[in-house]
């Protein structure tokens, strides 16, 4: 058995798919970046509204901690989407690194029978 041989085929004992795994893995990479997009539209709208209401004079007479939670809740739904963001690209990796270490695990143990 030489390197050519190990690219032939598929390993009978493989218990996935590794196409069906990358197909995984670039599916969860666009939806991380469409999670990343809608909530950076979420967050301008969301600003565009609150300037709005400032403008308009909608915020007089509001209390300190009143503006306050209105800023936090503007604030808080990015942190969300970049969490979502970080977690679906770092998911889509992980996928790539368990087929890396399956293909690496059976070369090593391939050559170690010749």
């Amino acid at each position: 058995m030489d390197e050519t041989n190990d690219n032939k085929g598929q390993f009978i004992g493989t218990y996935f798919d590794p196409r069906i795994i990358f197909g995984i893995s670039n599916f969860s990479r666009v939806v991380a970046w469409v999670v990343l997009v809608v909530y950076a539209l979420d967050f301008l709208i969301s600003l565009a509204v609150i300037i709005l209401q400032i403008s308009r004079g909608f915020w007089v007479g509001m209390g300190a901690t009143d503006m306050a939670a209105s800023i936090i809740l503007i604030l808080e739904k990015p942190f969300r989407g970049l969490v979502y963001f970080v977690l679906l690209l770092g998911f889509s990796e992980v996928l790539k690194l368990f087929v890396d270490i399956e293909n690496n695990t059976r070369r090593s143990a391939r050559s170690q029978l010749k």
